[in-house]
């Protein structure tokens, strides 16, 4: 419908940007995206081998681009088997004077490093590296801010083939060991005091803590201020000396990260990610589908252990600068929020790609805070957002209040291909609410009850054909057999991602949540996005978090509400909820139990663990506390009780 059309390409787009730049080299018209979308996935080896000459990848490319696996289609793949690349070599080059890394401090410092000074950097702490008997396929792992000292140390181990692995700072104890301490690390990287929020946070002790369960660690370097106590060090300023860069070229199949899922259900999974899938599939998102030029700024707000993380730094391989911020995007003053830290580097920087998450938005929108109207965004070219379903109301607010003439990208994908099923486009419309389209290389599709494709109705989002980010492995013994446990074990060599999707007529969809928080009142599936889009019209709440209970053999909704500083949750106000959710969602969106809280769970990733509250409130154990940011709150699920309900 073209009333749902919130921004349109122009002219120039379908001959200027680099997607149609790239669909003229394969001879595809333009404004044909269905048609070059088929053939990058019925003939991979051509599309993939067509994307590696487009953005002039570094390296040897073989004569053999797709080998299939008849037996295995998806899993016995291989592409490029005769390849020999390295990630950070794509990364560190282009122009040695151009500015590649702006680092801002939410204190408001700045510094810039160019292109030169960061290979400089690079090549020093390699030597370090190489120096403490580091070898290819060895880990390194870091416990580092979101800082250039963080970016060197991973791209130094890269350089040299090591195989990267990084929690954040706010980590505790128990979330850094669980997840870097399964993949027995050599070197660790990490910074005893960081600040967020207005407070300066000592982990000293914490680290020391690590190093202690951690034995496989033969050398501990530090980044800024502070000390671990206890614990022998070296300071990253004096770990190596001055050095050519020299990059080791691997196989197109080694391990360059280990990315971890959340762990809310159980120990996280370490997630191997081969060099050459990453890199190509990183390029293609940003050249092709986020058109990110030379010259260009890009900044996703992350922290070092999220996928985003990583696939901002691949923007280098792109020749445009990141922005690293870190720091909290909010911060709490005497007179009240002040969400102004992003967009104010945003003005300062001239970023032209701002990364953030639909929770982000929902609080600009609460707070009535319009950056457009505070900020010169001149230069802000494409929005994009991830990490929960964007509603179509925030569509609306961005372009009300942010500004009219961008891309706008929701996009959805997953750590597991550390890239998007689902991406933006510069040669599509806008649409509200939608992700736009299916990412080229990806043969993604929604099956329903029947396993037949569908559209327009809900189903299992899936891939079924093969791509070069699929995982390597999951690390540890065992780990094929559990990689094809959790993504092929419903449908053989069909990848079942674990998402509930609707694809549309127009070739974009929707993403309503994850699988598991799919709700079946009275035997009907429904999702949870429709509820949480009505909660968010409610100035009166602050969060909210809705999962199943289990009652007289059938499920029933549960609605936890958390107020606003100020409010007061009614029953008045609870019946024009459940009314709302009714005329907007369907009966049997409408909760049969809504409880008052004082806080809602998150993973240390920042997504509501909808999971832990329905564990906790039947009566079970959460498996792993340490994912979760505020574990505390669940003593409070604990006491819900079903005669309680407001």
């Amino acid at each position: 419908m073209k009333n749902d059309i919130l921004w349109a390409p122009d002219e120039e787009a379908f001959t200027e940007s680099g997607l149609a730049r790239f669909a003229k080299a394969c001879g595809f018209d333009p404004r044909g995206y269905t048609d070059l979308h088929r053939w990058s996935v019925s003939d991979p080896g051509a599309f993939w081998s067509a994307l590696w000459d487009f953005a002039d990848v570094l390296g040897e490319k073989g004569d053999v681009f797709f080998v299939p696996d008849e037996a295995a289609w998806m899993t016995g793949a291989r592409f490029f088997p005769d390849a020999q690349l390295n990630l950070v070599e794509n990364l560190l080059r282009g122009p040695v004077a151009e500015v590649a890394v702006y680092e801002v401090l939410e204190g408001g410092a700045q510094r810039a490093i160019t292109r030169a000074e960061l290979r400089q950097c690079v090549g020093r702490v390699a030597y370090g590296l190489r120096s403490q008997g580091v070898m290819p396929g060895d880990r390194v792992a870091g416990v580092m801010p979101n800082t250039i000292d963080g970016l060197v140390a991973a791209q130094a181990a890269l350089s040299i083939g090591a195989v990267w692995t990084s929690c954040s700072p706010d980590f505790g104890t128990a979330a850094i060991v669980d997840r870097i301490g399964q993949v027995d690390p050599k070197i660790l990287f990490a910074a005893p005091r960081y600040r967020y929020g207005g407070k300066n946070h000592d982990i000293g002790a914490r680290i020391a803590d690590v190093m202690a369960q951690m034995p496989s660690v033969e050398a501990l370097v530090l980044s800024g201020e502070g000390d671990v106590p206890a614990v022998s060090s070296v300071a990253m300023d004096a770990f190596g000396q001055e050095s050519e860069l020299e990059f080791a070229r691997l196989p197109f199949d080694h391990p360059a990260y280990i990315l971890y899922t959340s762990g809310t259900t159980g120990a996280p999974k370490a997630i191997v990610h081969r060099a050459g899938g990453v890199l190509l599939q990183h390029l293609k998102e940003h050249i092709l589908h986020g058109d990110v030029r030379l010259g260009d700024k890009v900044i996703w707000y992350t922290n070092t252990a999220w996928m985003m993380y990583h696939w901002m730094m691949s923007a280098l391989g792109a020749g445009a600068a990141i922005v690293l911020y870190d720091g909290a995007p909010i911060l709490k003053k005497d007179e009240g929020l002040d969400p102004s830290p992003l967009w104010n580097l945003a003005e300062k920087i001239g970023v032209t790609h701002l990364g953030t998450s639909p929770k982000y938005l929902a609080t600009l929108a609460a707070e009535d805070y319009a950056p457009g109207k505070r900020h010169d965004l001149s230069a802000l070219r494409s929005l994009l957002v991830c990490g929960a379903p964007t509603l179509p109301h925030q569509f609306d607010w961005v372009y009300q209040a942010i500004k009219r003439d961008m891309v706008f990208s929701s996009i959805s994908g997953g750590t597991e291909i550390l890239g998007s099923f689902l991406i933006g486009s510069p040669l599509h419309p806008v649409r509200r609410g939608q992700l736009t389209v299916k990412a080229l290389g990806h043969a993604v599709d929604v099956l329903d009850d029947r396993n037949a494709p569908c559209i327009g109705r809900r189903g299992d989002l899936v891939c079924t054909e093969p791509f070069p980010s699929m995982p390597l492995t999951f690390w540890g013994e065992g780990g094929d057999q559990r990689y094809l446990d959790t993504y092929f074990a419903d449908r053989a060599e069909i990848w079942t991602h674990g998402d509930v999707a609707e694809l549309t007529h127009t070739g974009g969809g929707y993403v309503h949540g994850r699988s598991d928080n799919t709700l079946k009142p009275g035997g009907v599936r429904i999702g949870i996005s429709e509820i949480y889009a009505v909660c968010e019209t409610y100035p009166e709440l602050d969060d909210f978090l809705v999962f199943g209970a289990s009652h007289e053999g059938d499920e029933e909704v549960v609605l936890c509400l958390k107020p606003t500083e100020g409010s007061e949750i009614t029953a008045d106000l609870v019946k024009r909820i459940r009314g709302h959710i009714r005329t907007a969602a369907s009966p049997r969106h409408v909760p049969a139990r809504v409880h008052l809280v004082s806080d809602v769970p998150y993973t240390i990733n920042g997504k509501r663990v909808e999971g832990a509250a329905r564990t906790t409130v039947a009566g079970g154990q959460v498996k792993n506390l340490g994912s979760i940011a505020n574990p505390d709150c669940l003593e409070q699920y604990k006491s819900l009780r079903r005669e309680n309900t407001l």
